[in-house]
């Protein structure tokens, strides 16, 4: 009997209860009102953060998940039932218990973004009956144990955000109940074990950003038939998308971005019926066949679930198929930025009525913008810049009520601004910047409160005066330099409250330099070169405690340079092309300036000059 007692003490309640307290002594944490119900009064299976089986029979889970920190007390290794641990989202830092081994009921350990750390803890292996494991986002380092492939039960195992090294261990191949495999953001190299394509239980599975290398299997569909969700971004993988991908028939999200995949994209792609994201960006996708985007548009119109693609940074070329039009009806982000596309932007783009983002630039597309674009009523984000399209600015963008970036800089469009763009009152960009806009801008634009980012509308052939500022008290970048804009400098541009970038050079402005922009107390850069601006370099520039960098250079300026503030340093501001400017920090080698005299001796030589007079007459 003595024997029977002595090894049913630690399994009882009892011990459960005790081991609880003394966690309760040690725990730290923002959440520690939960441990008020943490008493004697009633049953530790009705404490908040404790759950129990059946009829209260034994501690079945303990949740101190968010706001806590410290170190793990070595006495939670007491609660030998324990089939459940939550602590993730917390600070815990240090290493795990060592003696966790007598956790031989335990299922579940989820100790997700802390700060625990030392190697990745081989005694882990050891828990026979976990089914679910998370140690991603801590800061374990070194190998992942080869032993972790004893866990034969293991449905789901994130290492993901860790320091660890070396090779995916090819053991990990005989987890046959796992389903969800993270190792993203380490340091892993090496190629994918062939023994993981037997894991045909993988549902999802995320290798992103690593060191990995070597080509994807060519049987990588038919082999992981039951994947729904793929993320392999960020590594060196090369070689072809493999075409049996097809056979993966429930992919919904296949993420590929920045490796060195080359080749054309299969056609099996379009087998996948649930596709909802295919990311490929930043790849040597498309051989030398002008065709290729056709088909790959062909081929994702199958895919009536898409709503996101991007093959941004690739290798296509050839024209902008009119088949974009018959993408899902779904698609909400389109990105074929930074290729070699060229065409026209077909009208039936206006097809696609769920547009939220349309991602072009750095292509080398050409005609106008289509008037249709305006039917486009969830668009947010237009990126149009570094093209060769001509034309007007549509007038039926103002009717993009949705629309917060407008980029349409470095194209050849012409003729006005158009005022209907006084319409979008999201508008946090516009960046109509190196183009061949024509007439004076409009006022609705500065009318725009939404306006925050910046508004750009530099090198052009804009004409007439500066519009009196209305509501872009939050703008943070203007620049209108390289125009033909002409009169002086409104004294209402110091509405502007949280204004860094200011450049209106290149332009005809004149007179002096308002004492209005005195209140510019933000400003951090400044640019009113080459204009016809004249008077005295005011002294309140240098006292700008913000003002990083000052051009003036190339206007008519005269007088002394001030000597304080940002005039100590030459290297912060230039004023080169005025020749009547003296004076200044010596660095300048200016001509010094002429010597004041004295307001008192002024007088008395007037004076004097007036008695003389008289005595003469």
């Amino acid at each position: 009997m003595a024997t029977s007692s002595t090894t049913a003490v630690p399994m009882s309640n009892e011990t459960d209860r005790q081991a609880l307290l003394a966690i309760k002594d040690l725990v730290q944490g923002d959440a520690f009102p939960v441990f008020r119900s943490w008493n004697h009064s009633v049953h530790f299976c009705k404490w908040d953060r404790v759950t129990c089986g059946r009829n209260l029979t034994f501690l079945r889970a303990i949740d101190l998940s968010n706001n806590f920190h410290g170190i793990i007390p070595k006495e939670i290794v007491r609660l030998y039932r324990l089939q459940q641990l939550f602590l993730a989202n917390n600070s815990f830092e240090g290493k795990l218990p060592t003696n966790m081994t007598r956790w031989s009921n335990i299922k579940e350990m989820d100790l997700m973004n802390n700060n625990l750390g030392g190697e990745m803890p081989v005694v882990v292996s050891s828990l026979s009956s976990l089914t679910r494991l998370g140690l991603g986002l801590n800061n374990f380092r070194g190998l992942i144990p080869a032993s972790f492939g004893n866990l034969s039960e293991l449905s789901a195992l994130s290492l993901s955000d860790n320091k660890l090294v070396g090779s995916i261990p090819f053991e990990l191949g005989r987890l046959s109940k796992l389903h969800f495999l993270q190792l993203s953001s380490n340091n892993l190299t090496g190629m994918i074990p062939p023994q993981l394509y037997n894991m045909s239980s993988l549902r999802f599975v995320s290798l992103v950003a690593n060191q990995l290398h070597g080509s994807l299997s060519p049987d990588f569909g038919l082999a992981l038939p039951k994947l729904q969700e793929v993320y392999i971004g960020s590594n060196h993988f090369n070689g072809p998308i493999p075409s049996s991908i097809g056979n993966a028939s429930r992919i919904v999200k296949l993420d590929i971005t920045n490796n060195t995949i080359n080749g054309p994209t299969p056609k099996s792609l379009g087998n996948l019926k649930d596709l909802e994201f295919f990311g490929a960006a930043m790849n040597q996708l498309e051989t030398n066949r002008g065709n290729e985007l056709s088909n790959v548009m062909n081929t994702l119109s199958n895919c009536s679930n898409l709503r996101r693609f991007s093959l941004a940074t690739n290798n296509f070329s050839g024209l902008l198929p009119h088949s974009i039009a018959n993408l899902s009806k779904f698609l909400s982000q389109l990105h074929l930025q930074e290729n070699y596309i060229s065409g026209s932007i077909p009208v039936g783009i206006a097809n696609l009525l769920n547009l939220q983002g349309i991602i072009v630039f750095g292509n080398m597309l050409s005609g106008s913008i289509p008037e249709s674009i305006g039917k486009l009523t969830k668009l947010e984000q237009i990126y149009m810049y570094a093209n060769d399209i001509s034309g007007k600015i549509p007038s039926s963008i103002g009717n993009l009520s949705q629309l917060s970036i407008l980029a349409l800089a470095e194209n050849r469009l012409e003729e006005r601004i158009p005022d209907s763009l006084g319409n979008c009152k999201r508008l946090l960009a516009i960046d109509f910047g190196s183009n061949n806009l024509t007439g004076t801008i409009t006022g609705q634009i500065f009318r725009l409160s939404s306006l925050s980012i910046g508004l750009f509308l530099g090198g052009n052939q804009l004409t007439g005066p500066i519009p009196t500022i209305g509501n872009l008290r939050n703008l943070e970048q203007l620049d209108i330099s390289d125009n033909k804009l002409s009169g002086g400098i409104p004294a209402s541009l110091s509405s502007f409250q949280v204004l860094e970038s200011l450049s209106l050079a290149g332009n005809h402005s004149e007179g002096t330099i308002p004492e209005s922009l005195s209140q510019l107390k933000g400003i951090q850069f400044l640019d009113l070169s080459r204009n016809n601006l004249s008077g005295q370099i005011p002294k309140f520039l240098g006292e700008l405690n913000s003002l990083q960098s000052l051009n003036l250079s190339y206007n008519m300026f005269e007088g002394e340079i001030p000597i304080d503030g940002l005039f100590k340093n030459a290297s912060a501001f230039s004023v080169v092309g005025n020749s009547k400017l003296c004076g200044g920090v010596e660095e300048l080698q200016l001509p010094a300036c002429p010597a004041k005299v004295r307001e008192s001796m002024v007088l008395f030589t007037k004076g004097f000059s007036t008695l003389l007079e008289k005595q003469l007459l």
